[in-house]
Formats: C-alpha cells, sequence, structure tokens
C-alpha cells in the first residue's frame, strides 16, 4: 500500500468513527407501523430526516435556505441549480450527503456522480455517504445493510439496495459512467474552483463546456438532476460563465450574513456577531468574498496600481480640506451606502485623508463626522458638503440631532450636483489617477472603509452594475478641491478665495 493510500485509509476510517459516535441509538423492538410512520414522514420532511438521520452533521438546527433548496431539488426532476452559499454554510454536506439520500429514499436517485477539482477529492468527497451507508446505525436499522459486498471502493462503490456513487476529477473522460444499464441521474459538481483557473479564463471556459458537451449528456431518462455547490468569491468563475450561458437555471445565492446588521443567515448556528469577528480578523473585502459572495473587482479603467500610497502632510499644510457626504436612507444588504470621503489639497496633489464607506443609516456618517472633526487640531477646517437632491426633513432631523449631541456644528453645505452624467462624472478623476496626482494615507492601507471604496472605484465601467457611493463622493470633493489650484500667471492672483459656506437652515 502507497503513503497515499495509507492517509485515504485513515481518512475514511475517521469518517467511519464520526457517523458510528454521533449516538444515532435505536430500537430493535420498534413495531414496523412506527418505523414505516417514520420513513413516510422523513420522506416528506427533509428537516426531520436530517435530524434523525444525521445526528452527527445536526449540530445546529438547519436554517430555512437549507430547506428551501432540497426541496426545490427534489420537486424539479431535470433541474439544474447552483447552491451558491457562503463558505461555511454547509453546502458540501447538502448537496454530497443529504440531498442525495433523500432523493434515494424517496426513489428519485439511482446513480450519483460526484465532481470536484480532482479524482481523489472526489473520492474523499464520495466517502461521505458511503461511510453513512457503512456504519449509520439508523440507516442500517431502518432500510437494512448497505454495504456492498461486491464493488466497494473509494471512488465507486454500489450499495445492495443499488444506489451507485462515482467520483471523477473535473475534465476527465466520461466514458465508462453507465453501469449495466444504469446512466447518472444526479450530478454534483462541488468547489470546482482553484487558484489556477480564476486566473485563467480560458480554462474556465473549457470547464464550462466539458461540463456542458460531455458531463450532462451523461444523464439519459426522466431524472436528470445537476446540482453545483460554491461560493462565489471571485468576479469571474465557471459557475457565472454557466449562469450567463443559461439563465434559466437556478442559482439559490445566499449570503452568510447581513451586512449591515450583522445578523447571521444560518442564526441556528452562529453567534449574533460572529460575522463582524471575522471583518475584523481578515478585513472586510475577504469576509465579504469568501461569505457573502461579493467579490474583489478588478478595475478596468481605475487599476490597482495606480493608488499611490504615501505619508500624508501634516493637515495644517493642506490649502483646503472638503469632506463629502452621498448619502442614502434604506440601511439594508440591499441599499446604497453612505460614503464620507475626506479630501485635501497639498501643493497640485489630491490626497484622501480619510472615509466612510458602510451600508447603514443617516445617523452612522454624520456621528463619524462628528468624531473627525472634533479630533482636528484647531487651526484646521473641513468644509462638510452633501449633493442637494437628498435634502428632505429626515436629513435635517438626524444633522440637527447629532450637532446637539456632539455640541458642535458640521457647518454641512448643500451641495448642486452637475448635469453630467454619474459616470462622466467619475471617470475625469481618471486623468488625475494617470497624471500621479492623487495619493492615499498609508495609514489607511488595512481599513476597511478605504478598501470598499476602492473596490467600488474599480468596478466603474461602461454599464457598471456596482455601487458607486465612494467614487462618487470622491469626485466631489476632488472636483471642489481642484478649484483652488492657483492657476495663474506671475503677478495674478488666484482667481477662487475664500470658500463660501451655504446652509438651507
Amino acid at each position: 500500500m502507497t503513503k497515499a493510500e495509507k492517509i485515504a485509509l485513515e481518512k475514511y476510517r475517521d469518517k467511519l468513527k464520526f457517523v458510528r459516535s454521533s449516538g444515532a441509538a435505536v430500537n430493535p423492538d420498534e413495531p414496523k407501523d412506527e418505523k414505516k410512520a417514520r420513513i413516510d414522514r422523513a420522506k416528506k420532511d427533509v428537516k426531520f430526516m436530517v435530524e434523525y438521520y444525521f445526528p452527527h452533521y445536526a449540530t445546529s438546527e438547519c436554517a430555512d435556505f437549507h430547506v428551501k433548496s432540497a426541496k426545490y431539488t427534489k420537486k424539479h426532476r431535470t433541474g439544474k441549480q447552483f447552491d451558491e452559499w457562503g463558505r461555511g454554510l454547509a453546502k458540501s454536506v447538502w448537496d454530497n450527503v443529504i440531498k442525495p439520500f433523500w432523493l434515494w429514499m424517496n426513489d428519485e436517485a439511482h446513480y450519483h456522480v460526484i465532481v470536484t477539482t480532482s479524482f481523489d477529492r472526489a473520492c474523499e468527497l464520495a466517502d461521505d455517504l458511503k461511510a453513512e451507508w457503512e456504519a449509520n446505525p439508523r440507516i442500517i436499522n431502518d432500510f437494512g445493510e448497505q454495504k456492498g459486498t461486491g464493488q466497494w471502493e473509494s471512488g465507486f462503490y454500489i450499495t445492495k439496495s443499488g444506489f451507485i456513487c462515482k467520483a471523477l476529477g473535473a475534465g476527465q473522460s466520461v466514458r465508462g459512467l453507465r453501469v449495466k444499464d444504469q446512466r447518472p441521474d444526479l450530478i454534483t459538481v462541488d468547489d470546482l474552483e482553484t487558484k489556477e483557473t480564476i486566473a485563467n479564463p480560458k480554462r474556465q471556459k473549457k470547464l464550462a463546456n466539458w461540463i456542458e458537451r460531455d458531463l450532462l449528456p451523461t444523464m439519459d431518462g426522466p431524472i436528470r438532476r445537476f446540482l453545483y455547490a460554491n461560493n462565489r468569491f471571485a468576479p469571474m468563475m465557471i459557475q457565472t460563465i454557466l449562469q450567463e450561458r443559461h439563465p434559466d437555471w437556478k442559482v439559490f445565492h445566499v449570503k452568510a450574513y447581513n451586512p449591515v446588521t450583522y445578523e447571521p443567515t444560518w442564526h441556528q448556528k452562529y453567534p449574533r456577531w460572529y460575522y463582524k469577528e471575522v471583518e475584523q480578523e481578515i478585513g472586510t473585502l475577504a469576509a465579504k468574498a469568501e461569505y457573502n459572495g461579493e467579490p474583489h473587482i478588478e478595475g478596468e479603467i481605475f487599476k490597482e496600481e495606480q493608488i499611490q500610497w504615501g505619508k500624508m502632510p501634516s493637515l495644517n499644510h493642506f490649502k483646503i480640506i472638503i469632506g463629502r457626504w452621498d448619502v442614502a436612507y434604506a440601511g439594508t444588504p440591499t441599499s446604497d451606502f453612505n460614503a464620507v470621503k475626506v479630501w485635501g489639497l497639498h501643493g497640485r496633489n489630491f490626497w484622501n485623508i480619510d472615509n466612510f464607506v458602510k451600508q447603514c443609516k443617516m445617523r452612522s456618517p454624520l456621528e463619524w463626522m462628528a468624531d473627525f472633526q472634533m479630533g482636528l487640531p484647531k487651526s484646521v477646517i473641513v468644509h462638510w458638503g452633501f449633493e442637494s437632491q437628498f435634502w428632505n426633513d429626515e436629513v435635517r432631523r438626524t444633522i440637527e440631532e447629532v450637532e446637539d449631541d456632539y455640541g458642535i456644528s458640521l457647518n454641512l453645505s448643500e451641495i448642486e450636483t452637475s448635469g453630467a452624467n454619474k459616470y462622466d462624472r467619475i471617470i475625469t478623476l481618471q486623468s488625475y489617477y494617470q497624471n500621479g496626482r492623487i495619493y492615499y494615507n498609508d495609514k489607511l492601507k488595512s481599513h476597511n472603509d478605504t478598501a470598499v471604496g476602492l473596490t467600488q472605484l474599480y468596478g466603474i465601467e461602461p454599464g457598471y452594475k456596482t455601487k458607486d457611493d465612494g467614487p462618487d463622493a470622491d469626485q466631489s470633493a476632488i472636483s471642489e478641491c481642484s478649484k483652488y489650484i492657483y492657476r495663474g500667471g506671475k503677478g495674478q492672483k488666484p482667481k477662487v478665495g475664500k470658500y463660501e459656506r451655504k446652509r438651507r437652515f
């Protein structure tokens, strides 16, 4: 036996121990009618089925999206489905163990193919349910011994009841998948993406073609279910290629947490502030990509290499400091961001001094502005402004409340918005980036709000559908700062002088 085979065998033995240690007791003298009633209930109620047959997995109550996804799978015999759930939401367990078993109970799955990055990894995934057939006392008690006396290998097994499971590596030949008269009727693609495929769009398209033209056609008959389990952590993935080609395929996109309230989607498992701590540990962008399927966007117009970090001049050395607030009201996971961007003019260069970019209610950015202003040296003034189109009584009331609570005046000015298209306005910043006239405070390199704002900037391109609140505030602040650049000739005075404040109240 090779070293790799020994490691694989040891892993499988651990799986058997895991199944046997579940404490899933059975009553050998149970009346037949009670057993039948339980099985009949489990066939209809997937939540009950999980809790009874898989207590070692059901250490937390099933989430609503688990049940919803499973019901959809069962209802659609030829369904093509993406379980695009965030990290830690049990998509592999559901699509490789729970759903196949539940479908088998209902005579809806007979030949399961599991596909992932490599054959060895696919074998590991296939072994999860194989261990259940072999060692789960409740499955054995209700359905009899399932360990086959014939084909019972890692990566390819057939239970006594006739259920077949085959492991397959991505791109591997699909010839020979037919077993006698049986063809696959359930295919699961699990965690197919790697660093290599993410960096190689040609490879991604090749695998998407392989799924469409080679893998899916191996199914033949009235039942042809296809499950794809992977969180969306990058802008372009094999699953996004397939989704664009097949808009009628079902996508269950599930975020692990609400980015505004931090309420966990699987609240039965994760405590209230779990994901807030995760963001603090790995950063907002990484957390949103891995857990919420909001991948970091690579810029087509504004690029990372254009961002210059440097030691910021002293605040009292800036000619003017402008703060712009892009107002958002709702404070929901799908709402716009409240973005406050503070920029300063030093010589002919623009410096990003600080940032607030969050999906939240209006009070939070105002409190941030108050804290920022109170922390400034007495010789430094920041000129706050927001677009006049956002003005309403609620904005006014919130501003007054925060000013009263902090005992300060923010002197927020209403700014008339340019009639130019927002995209066109933001694009005007590109020349400043190209000419190396925009700098970012190097103390903000690990600042979450700054990173979120930059990600929005990278997403600006023709026809963009990403949020643009941060770049919009950037453009407004930088445009105002640019008015204070001295452009006159020798002996001439600057045309722009004292900054005029305007307030409605």
